[in-house]
């Protein structure tokens, strides 16, 4: 009998080769802006669906940023050059980050000249961190970073954080190199047995070391192509990552204060220091009204954070509202083509109500309701609930009967 014949292999050049420009088109003013949007936008969608599902992720969040600060972030090849544009991305970032994250907290880290040091401690408001970044473009860039002391001055903090909130440290590092005073492996170990997850985002070229912390630590290593990469891989962290076996899933006690100019035991209206500033220098902290623990009456002037005389975690309401999203994640849209639709001459998007003329719809599985690209994207980055879904849903009774 005849040996089967194996089928024929042949390389890529070998084959058909794809005529990728021709799904590029002109619009009627000439422009391509059009189609390059539309590309865009279906590449965040194909991120959207690639996203695991049936997850648990966390509520609550508390996350260190080192920013390498050494001579390699002077660069030009990020425009002007890379600290400028780290900053400038990180910015932005934190405003997401807290936008998705409301009731997490997030803190700086600077390394430089072979040491690490706080730029901003663990908290909820925006503004402090901005504040804080845009004074490192005063700062000069010196000699090597130090990625082993940078860990050790998150992990002495996010040690002592609660077991059912994440431990994470983003790295930003520009430099091929780093100088610690000891066995970096001892440290990776470490931060592994803390539960921390630690990820890079290399501004250069991949690191072993950096692989082998993201790899141990359950973290994400991506090296950037271009600006808008980093863009890209500075967004994947607003989402809260997996909680691993180790979080703890225990019922959690919060306060719930509101911004009040005096106690109710303390009529006078009386500037006071409040607690997160106790250590700060000058009149920084001193204001008249702010948060008041429920439980202690400790002073506060920014919400979240933990009460650092009984250890009540303090939030507001809105914000462990907006925070369910990540509980409950809302179910992808299904992609059907538009000829199959009836009346498909006269269908509207459900949000934004215009004319819907590509070929493409997004259909809701719930409702039924049908949407365009740019409001499918809309609904499952920020606003994570389907308006057709909350415009059909049964108002409450009023007991008029």
């Amino acid at each position: 009998m005849a040996a089967e014949e194996e089928p024929e292999r042949t390389y890529t050049w070998e084959g058909d080769y794809e005529r990728t420009w021709e799904a590029i088109r002109e619009d009627e003013k000439g422009s391509l802006q059009a189609t390059v949007d539309d590309i865009i936008q279906r590449v965040k969608r194909k991120r959207l669906l690639d996203k695991p599902t049936n997850v648990r992720l966390g509520m609550m969040r508390h996350l260190f940023v080192v920013v390498d600060m050494s001579h390699c972030m002077e660069d030009q090849d990020l425009k002007p050059n890379r600290l400028a544009c780290t900053v400038k991305l990180l910015e932005h970032f934190i405003e997401e980050y807290f936008d998705q994250n409301p009731i997490s907290q997030i803190g700086i880290i600077t390394t430089s000249n072979m040491r690490a040091e706080k730029l901003t401690e663990l908290g909820g408001n925006p503004k402090r961190h901005i504040q804080a970044l845009e004074k490192c473009n005063d700062k000069s860039c010196v000699k090597e970073p130090s990625l082993q002391n940078a860990l050790e001055v998150a992990a002495n903090t996010l040690r002592h954080m609660p077991g059912h909130a994440s431990r994470e440290v983003l790295i930003i590092l520009g430099s091929l190199t780093t100088c610690d005073p000891s066995n970096i492996h001892d440290t990776i170990t470490a931060m592994k047995e803390h539960n921390i997850r630690c990820s890079v985002i290399g501004l250069a070229a991949e690191i072993r070391v950096c692989r082998k912390l993201c790899n141990t630590t359950n973290g994400t290593y991506g090296v950037i192509l271009d600006e808008s990469h980093f863009k890209d891989l500075l967004m994947e962290h607003t989402t809260p990552p997996p909680a691993t076996a180790n979080t703890e899933p225990s019922p959690i006690r919060m306060g719930f204060p509101q911004h009040l100019l005096h106690t109710e035991k303390d009529k006078v209206d009386k500037p006071s220091m409040c607690m997160c500033h106790l250590d700060s220098k000058g009149s920084e902290g001193f204001s008249s009204g702010g948060y008041f623990c429920p439980q202690c009456n400790s002073k506060y002037c920014e919400l979240p954070i933990e009460c650092k005389v009984c250890g009540l975690t303090l939030v507001s309401a809105p914000h462990l509202a907006r925070s369910f999203h990540h509980l409950f994640p809302l179910g992808n849209f299904k992609e059907i083509q538009r000829n199959s639709i009836d009346n498909s001459d006269v269908i509207f998007c459900q949000a934004c109500q215009i004319h819907l003329t590509d070929q493409s719809v997004y259909q809701c599985p719930k409702c039924s309701n049908l949407f365009c690209l740019d409001c499918e994207l809309f609904i499952h980055e920020s606003l994570h609930s389907c308006p057709g879904c909350a415009s059909t849903r049964p108002q409450p009774s009023n007991g008029t009967g």
